[in-house]
Parts: C-alpha cells; structure tokens; sequence
C-alpha cells in the first residue's frame, strides 16, 4: 500500500519540479557573521538567483 500512496503523489501536478531551492551564504553586515539565504526559485532563474 505505500508504494501506491508514493506513486499517486508523483502522478499529481507536475507545476512543483520546475522549481528549485536555492541556498546562498551571505555574510551579515550587521553581526559580520554568516547566514543562508534560502529561496525556491523557477529552474529557469537559478543562475539568475547566484549573480
């Protein structure tokens, strides 16, 4: 029964796999200290995201 419950989650709305997560470490400029910027972006703007 679980491999039918995985399996009919994939065959949904494909909308959700032309997005990525994108993690960026920034260094505060406050604190100095380093922090991660977390985004789901379009895969069409990942490079676009790390310029």
């Amino acid at each position: 029964m679980a491999k039918k419950t995985v399996a009919t989650l994939h065959e949904g709305n494909k909308d959700g796999r032309s997005y990525s997560k994108v993690i960026r470490l920034v260094k505060s400029p406050k604190t100095g200290a380093y922090i991660f910027d977390e985004k789901m972006v379009p895969n069409d703007d990942v490079k676009k995201f790390f310029q």
